[in-house]
């Protein structure tokens, strides 16, 4: 026999068993199952707000090298006085 787990938490077994019952899995399966979806859904998550800083710092050295007019946000700079672009 593998590693043992001691869920000491009536609920947690009670979902467990009523999980279990409902697809004909065990209780090592669906908490197995569970276990992976909530590690990958963190993964996930994870991953993406890495990608998110990466992607906020890669901004902020790109408009850290801009020079005008490019780093520019007055829109008079680009547009004319009816709004289309110069």
């Amino acid at each position: 026999m593998g590693a043992q787990l001691n869920i000491k938490s009536d609920e947690a077994y009670r979902l467990a068993s009523r999980l279990a019952k409902l697809t004909g899995k065990s209780l090592t399966t669906v908490v197995t199952d569970a276990l992976r979806e909530n590690v990958e859904r963190a993964e996930r998550e994870r991953d993406k707000a890495t990608k998110i800083e990466r992607v906020l710092a890669l901004a902020a050295d790109l408009r850290a090298h801009m020079t005008p007019p490019f780093s520019s946000s007055d829109p008079d700079e680009f547009y004319d006085h009816d709004g289309l672009p110069k």
